[in-house]
């Protein structure tokens, strides 16, 4: 889903500044989609780390309570950055603070808009995000679900924030599991696989800076063939598969060890894991 234009954002602060925050912060100063000065971070107490933020970025930053307010209250929107675990105590610290249409937008991971909407004793307009680490070099890929309470505009800003980090799905509430199990955990079994063929290739007798570069080019490779072309994956594999062929071999031995379904397996595993965290943390908070 893209966004038919871009949308203002006014004032945006992120509550919580690790490296998901930065990410987007980079993206949205990078595109011209917000400039520094539209732009606070606070966090709890590490000064280092907000300083580095403040001349990195030329954003503004705190970390005390006259920080906190003075930002919150002023943002158009509001980017909940922090762990799941210090959630609780920060959201119900902030619902009494929610200004008339301010937008939330949420990073953390297994909580729910309508327990959001619980903790801050409002039916605020929120977004809930799940972007992925490659956000942070601007090629996430991130799911979003946005509450009923959210307009028109509200939808263009987010999709405007996150598209200055990757590519954008808009999904049901629901989806959300199913997305963490392909794209938000999916870098994690991409590294994994080029791990292994790394090592291969070094019990192969080549040295690991040409085992480690010949890998990662042919994973990029692969993907921006996909992207280029078009292709379905299925076809651009059988192109490189010559019948009897060196590639049919190694194929059939992902095949034997059940490739597909132990892909399949995976993600679905990871979208189980995702529901099973997200419901311990509702049932925590």
């Amino acid at each position: 889903m893209n966004s038919t234009h871009q949308a203002s954002l006014g004032s945006i602060c992120f509550y919580g500044a690790g490296s998901m925050a930065e990410a987007i912060v980079r993206g949205l100063i990078h595109k011209s989609v917000a400039a520094p000065k539209q732009i606070s971070m606070l966090n709890r107490s590490n000064q280092e780390r907000l300083t580095y933020l403040s001349q990195q970025y030329g954003v503004f930053t705190g970390n005390s309570e006259q920080d906190k307010n003075k930002y919150l209250t002023e943002a158009s929107i509001i980017v909940l950055a922090m762990k799941p675990k210090d959630a609780k105590e920060a959201l119900t610290e902030l619902g009494p603070k929610l200004q008339e249409g301010q937008l939330i937008v949420s990073l953390i991971a297994g909580i729910s808009i309508s327990t959001l909407q619980q903790l801050l004793g409002t039916n605020a307009p929120i977004a809930r995000s799940m972007p992925n680490t490659s956000s942070s070099i601007g090629l996430g890929a991130t799911g979003l679900s946005f509450s009923e309470e959210t307009t028109d505009d509200h939808v263009q800003q987010v999709l405007s924030m996150f598209q200055s980090v990757g590519i954008v799905s808009v999904i049901p509430e629901e989806q959300m599991d199913i997305l963490t199990g392909v794209s938000g955990s999916g870098p994690a079994y991409i590294y994994y696989m080029i791990e292994a063929m790394i090592e291969a290739g070094i019990e192969g007798g080549l040295t690991p800076d040409q085992a480690r570069n010949l890998t990662v080019q042919t994973v990029l490779g692969a993907a921006s063939m996909m992207l280029e072309t078009g292709e379905d994956p299925a076809k651009l594999r059988k192109d490189i598969t010559s019948p009897n062929g060196s590639t049919q071999a190694a194929l059939e031995v992902l095949a034997d060890k059940d490739f597909t379904n132990t892909v399949k397996a995976a993600v679905h595993r990871c979208k189980e894991r995702s529901f099973e965290m997200g419901q311990a943390v509702k049932e925590a908070l």
